[in-house]
């Protein structure tokens, strides 16, 4: 069994366009039953903590169309009880973890790159051999980890994230702060993207990196496979 801790962003403002955000649904969703499913033990923080906010856009619609997997959250207590008491990045020690997964929503574009604790925590995970993942806007929380010899985390590594192309077709490319695609290939990451809003997921030194919210399963299951693959494993 691992220890994985999931972060979620506490910025609920899109920038100056009036608009709420928060983190994206099926990105907890997805992979929180993936790494409970698989048998493991899944802690649940966020930047601020408390009460983790979501996307309004990741729940529009009816709801027989969410994702099953948004549909299973919603309907868990235990699931639910988490979400409404995550514990402040601030109060987690990285050696309590095996992986860290950071799913996206674009309040992390604000909070994720800003927050040094979260910094430290996917520096010293991935350090002691653990596994980093992110999805969609959930890499910006890769850009500030740094290796021990402290060249960035991404350096070298193939990686994705939401791209600058799907930042432009959703007409955000002036509301977010930086351009996600854009400073991944700055500090040196390999960047390969799909085409838009489709799926892909990438793995690359324990680091898994995914594009968008059609990727939160594929992410998850390299997740998986890669704590699956690690030795020791924790009793």
């Amino acid at each position: 069994m691992a220890r994985i801790l999931i972060v979620l962003t506490s910025h609920t403002q899109l920038g100056d366009t009036g608009r709420a955000t928060g983190f994206y649904f099926e990105e907890l969703a997805a992979p929180y039953f993936a790494f409970l499913d698989a048998g493991h033990e899944v802690t649940l923080a966020s930047i601020a903590g408390g009460a983790a906010v979501h996307d309004p856009a990741s729940l529009e619609g009816e709801a027989s169309a969410w994702p099953e997997s948004v549909r299973r959250f919603l309907s868990d207590a235990g699931a639910m009880a988490a979400l409404a008491a995550t514990k402040p990045i601030a109060a987690v020690d990285p050696r309590d973890h095996d992986a860290v997964f950071l799913p996206g929503g674009h309040g992390t574009m604000w909070d994720f790159p800003s927050s040094a604790h979260l910094a430290a925590i996917v520096s010293a995970i991935h350090a002691s051999g653990g596994v980093v993942g992110a999805v969609c806007h959930g890499p910006a929380g890769l850009v500030n980890a740094r290796r021990t010899d402290g060249r960035p985390l991404v350096e070298d590594l193939r990686v994705n994230a939401f791209t600058d192309a799907e930042e432009r077709e959703m007409g955000l490319l002036g509301a977010v702060p930086f351009l996600l695609e854009a400073r991944l290939r700055e500090l040196g990451a390999h960047f390969e993207a799909a085409p838009n809003f489709t799926s892909k997921a990438i793995s690359d030194d324990r680091v898994i990196t995914g594009q968008n919210p059609m990727s939160s399963d594929a992410v998850a299951e390299l997740m998986v496979e890669e704590i699956a693959a690690r030795e020791p494993v924790r009793a």
